[in-house]
């Protein structure tokens, strides 16, 4: 394989790790803004319910019973992570860490956009 061919090749799979990653962000953006939401919702209820006099008087359940808005928030935060939305919030830089671990072996790296960065080789005497 010439250089030319090669060089081709890498024009072509930095090409597609920057198309792969770029088609990650607008879904990453909206898991984002989800989790989010849903975090200021929980944060909300947790202090409603922590702030409410008659949190120490009753029961644990009862208490949860009395703030369905904190209760709510919880069980879906805790959904979300079961359904693995810190693993979607994160993709691109998850797929952007392995390809680096890859591209060591060819003295390369990428940045988080997916754009190859070519490091220089060292010259042995």
């Amino acid at each position: 394989m010439n250089s030319l061919e090669q060089a081709e090749d890498l024009k072509a799979f930095e090409r597609r790790l920057t198309e792969y990653i770029a088609c990650l962000q607008p879904a990453t953006g909206r898991w984002r803004i989800i989790l989010i939401v849903v975090s200021v919702c929980t944060a909300t209820g947790a202090w409603n319910w922590l702030i409410d006099p008659e949190t120490q008087k009753v029961s644990f359940f009862t208490s949860l019973w009395n703030h369905p808005f904190f209760t709510i928030s919880c069980i879906t935060l805790i959904g979300l992570f079961f359904a693995g939305i810190h693993k979607r919030v994160v993709a691109p830089s998850i797929i952007a860490a392995r390809c680096r671990t890859v591209l060591a072996e060819y003295n390369m790296s990428c940045d988080d956009t997916g754009k190859l960065i070519l490091k220089p080789r060292l010259h042995v005497q």
